[in-house]
């Protein structure tokens, strides 16, 4: 019978469950200004897969009419840019940071840990965004397309301002169980095209659902502000911060509740497993 190759066959699942542990255990240790460092890179990261999305799908549609669900899959494979930079590249993304949870619910890290990193990254992945909308308005992108790319900009900014409580916070967790589940896939990688090849579908599945990915909005709605501060009919920024509320909600229930907390109850629940202490 022929053997497997244990250097590059996927890490299996109880494995990655050991993997995430351990690395919840260095990303809550790490030095707060290396951890802001990696969060502003973050934000800027998905920022990027977000204006990808919007530049190079969205925009036009209507004068170059696709079949629906195609130009959805389009447009999440163009945003899977945004988890590609941050897993290959390394950086600190909130949404997959809410894997922690898994080492918190081993007792490998402590609650004050566990919320100190996602405080400092939440708000290092707020701050690469807003970076990120200030070089985009300054290079002019809004203006590409004879101004398409502005008002794709600003549709996109106007709809998710206008869902509801329920549909912002279902959106939310719905689109953090994909992501969580792109890293958690990631870990099972041992090569830079299997964590791509990971990252590509469940990515593309939540942009292709509509679903509402708290990082991405803090590009999308502070772009949309901008854009229409001038005009009659200004989005808000009371408006805005609501979405942006009900979406990390959503997504710290979805990242944290239905896969951190689901994996620690398959592979690590009363196993005593302490990755310091495993290696």
């Amino acid at each position: 019978m022929e053997q497997s190759n244990p250097t590059t066959d996927a890490y299996a699942p109880a494995q990655i469950a050991d993997r995430v542990c351990r690395i919840g255990l260095a990303k809550v240790t790490t030095p707060v200004a290396t951890m802001i460092a990696l969060a502003l890179l973050a934000g800027a990261f998905i920022s990027l897969g977000a204006l990808f999305y919007t530049v190079t799908v969205t925009t036009g549609r209507e004068a170059a009419p696709v079949p629906f669900g195609l130009l959805r899959l389009a447009g999440g494979v163009t945003f899977s840019l945004g988890l590609v930079l941050v897993v290959v590249g390394g950086a600190e993304l909130f949404t997959g940071n809410n894997l922690i949870a898994m080492a918190w619910a081993v007792g490998c890290v402590r609650t004050s840990q566990v919320i100190k990193n996602w405080v400092w990254v939440y708000l290092g992945n707020l701050l690469g965004a807003f970076g990120t909308v200030v070089l985009v308005l300054l290079a002019g992108v809004p203006a590409l397309g004879d101004g398409a790319v502005g008002d794709t900009m600003v549709h996109i900014a106007r709809s998710k301002v206008a869902l509801d409580p329920v549909s912002a916070v279902a959106r939310g967790i719905l689109c953090n169980v994909l992501v969580c589940l792109a890293v958690w896939l990631c870990m099972a990688a041992r090569s830079v095209a299997d964590k791509v090849l990971a990252i590509v579908f469940p990515i593309s599945a939540f942009v292709a659902c509509g679903f509402e990915h708290s990082v991405a909005n803090m590009f999308f709605l502070p772009l949309g502000i901008a854009l229409t501060a001038s005009g009659a009919d200004p989005l808000s920024w009371s408006g805005a911060l609501m979405n942006l509320g009900l979406v990390t909600v959503g997504n710290l229930i979805g990242g944290t509740g239905l896969v951190a907390l689901v994996y620690w109850f398959v592979y690590l629940r009363g196993d005593g497993m302490r990755p310091e202490v495993r290696g």
